[in-house]
């Protein structure tokens, strides 16, 4: 009985190391399979990204500059990598992240759940808010629910949390929606539409660049509120590891906020454009 017992004992030894140099064996192997390797290895980062303002634009250059330009191009760096930008269409570009066009999405995407079950997001590393520019053919127009009419045309970027907000808050309006930001304003500059949608500071921005045309009925304020996150494929926990890191480093030393408050709360850089 005794001899019994040791081999069960023996057998169970054996069976656990076993076990255990699998699963470190898969680990190995999924640590190498991970985006963040495939990144260090290629020596190259290929961000994701759509313009909006002041998120990514092209200046008179026609380089890409931006808040999130500075992100990526900072997260490059830190990395020790190249970076390679991939300009994409906005309503496609969860699938080109999905397909591998790009190792990860930096384009000022708001976390929202259904956007979660495609992808995975980092912490947020900053906040936007929804704002709203109008023509001045509506004076008098202080609240977002006096734009809540069927009367009322209202425009947004398709595939944005903008437009979301719009069929919130705005369930009565005509709401239209366009590629880009350029063509959903050029709508209400034109007297098609009577009023935008769009994250702040871009409202603000168009009322100051036409001052005859625009006004902010919110004066400025936002009438929601949204992380930002960067996003990345499904099942990959090491990179997604190292960004949340890198994020909270870039918190802590106040280079996220440098950058923001540049982009967003002065227009320093409106001489680039």
């Amino acid at each position: 009985m005794l001899g019994l017992k040791r081999i069960l004992l023996l057998l169970t030894v054996i069976i656990l190391a076993a076990t255990s140099a699998f699963s470190a064996t898969v680990r190995r192997d999924l640590a190498k399979e991970s985006g963040l390797e495939q990144v260090l290895s290629k020596n190259r980062l290929r961000v994701g990204f759509s313009t909006f303002v002041p998120w990514a634009m092209k200046n008179k250059k026609g380089e890409f500059v931006g808040f999130e330009i500075d992100v990526a191009r900072k997260l490059a760096t830190d990395m020790g990598v190249e970076i390679e930008f991939v300009p994409t269409k906005w309503s496609g570009i969860i699938p080109a992240l999905l397909t591998g066009k790009f190792d990860v999405l930096i384009g000022g995407m708001g976390i929202t759940p259904e956007r979660n079950l495609k992808v995975n997001f980092t912490d947020p590393y900053e906040f936007s808010g929804m704002s709203i520019v109008a023509s001045n053919k509506l004076p008098g127009k202080t609240a977002i629910s006096s734009f809540d009419q069927q009367q009322v045309t209202i425009v947004a970027r398709i595939g944005t949390t903008a437009a979301e907000a719009a069929k919130k808050y705005l369930p009565h309006a005509d709401l239209r929606l366009f590629d880009d930001e350029g063509q959903a304003l050029q709508e209400v500059l034109n007297g098609r539409a009577m009023a935008m949608v769009a994250s702040q500071p871009f409202p603000e921005f168009q009322s100051l660049k036409y001052p005859e045309r625009l006004y902010l009925p919110l004066g400025g304020a936002t009438f929601t509120k949204e992380p930002i996150g960067i996003a990345i494929g499904k099942g990959d926990i090491d990179f997604l590891n190292f960004l949340n890191n890198w994020i909270r480093v870039r918190q802590s030393d106040g280079w996220l906020q440098d950058r923001f408050n540049y982009w967003f709360t002065t227009q320093d850089w409106q001489g680039q454009m």
